[in-house]
């Protein structure tokens, strides 16, 4: 994986963790965003450094999928800014694509194709240079540890291996954010953890920065250096895991964290199966979330 320690990082931008100047990863003032007469986003303030895991948490419907879906520039900014990797997103769409990648809730990869071929389409979509897609779509499955598997029809894969496949599609284009949107739902635990252990790798050798939502304690818990909670559209506490449990009670988790600040609770979906059983899954997900 050592060819993803290249990962190109706009100019002014930096690690978070290096102590230098820099321009934020994400940067939201005021961000809103209606259907019809629901808001679903309600005037949030979002800053996610460069370099850093950030996480965004909440129930169904408190508008993670949509602040993510504004960011990556899906839906259009109706009111408020947003800045990606210093790019304007109401001003600069096609800049701030380019340096994305995106693995949504939804289903992304074609089953009839193999899991070369499924790389190899993303390379085109993000226009990679001809003379660099095999080595750049070779360099996004080994990342993933598909190697092995690449000439097999996706059809065949695990759930497991179905997201991580998705993840080699997303980082083809070498991102300097990934965003995740629900990205181990509908997968069995083992799978979960092989997913996150591909990220982190990635995290640690080239200093990308993620942006997630997830239903799963655990892994916001272990794996965000900064989490959101977000309800009702708005953000209703941020910090650390370490620091969001520690203003609650010495001896609090994040699940009581969540339920202090939403009345609610997150049940994550331990599902097993291959790519049928996580779309079936994924159908459940399609919702303002």
């Amino acid at each position: 994986m050592s060819s993803f320690a290249d990962v190109d990082i706009p100019a002014g931008v930096t690690d978070a963790r290096s102590g230098g100047d820099h321009v934020p990863a994400v940067r939201a003032r005021g961000l809103t965003h209606k259907f019809g007469e629901f808001t679903a986003v309600d005037g949030i303030d979002l800053t996610v450094e460069a370099g850093e895991v950030y996480g965004l948490l909440g129930p169904n419907g408190a508008g993670k999928t949509t602040t993510l879906r504004v960011l990556n520039t899906l839906l259009p900014i109706q009111q408020g800014t947003a800045e990606v990797l210093g790019h304007d997103v109401s001003r600069d769409p096609m800049a701030v694509r380019r340096r994305l990648g995106y693995v949504p809730q939804q289903l992304s990869i074609e089953a009839a194709l193999t899991g070369r071929e499924n790389v190899s389409w993303f390379a085109r979509l993000f226009d990679v240079p001809r003379r660099e897609r095999r080595g750049r779509v070779a360099d996004a499955l080994d990342a993933m540890g598909l190697s092995d598997a690449a000439d097999r029809l996706a059809g065949t894969y695990s759930g497991g291996m179905v997201r991580r496949l998705e993840l080699a599609q997303a980082l083809v284009n070498r991102p300097a954010l990934l965003i995740l949107d629900e990205p181990t739902v509908g997968l069995d635990p083992l799978a979960r953890d092989s997913v996150w252990e591909r990220v982190d790798e990635l995290c640690e050798q080239t200093g990308m920065t993620v942006l997630l939502t997830t239903h799963y304690m655990e892994e916001a818990d272990a794996l965000c250096d900064r989490i959101a909670l977000m309800h009702l559209g708005t953000v209703r506490a941020e910090g650390s895991p370490a620091e969001l449990k520690a203003a609650l009670s010495p001896d609090a988790t994040l699940e009581d964290v969540f339920r202090h600040n939403t009345g609610g609770s997150l049940a994550g979906d331990t599902t097993q199966g291959g790519l049928r059983a996580i779309r079936s899954t994924r159908r459940t997900a399609r919702r303002v979330g």
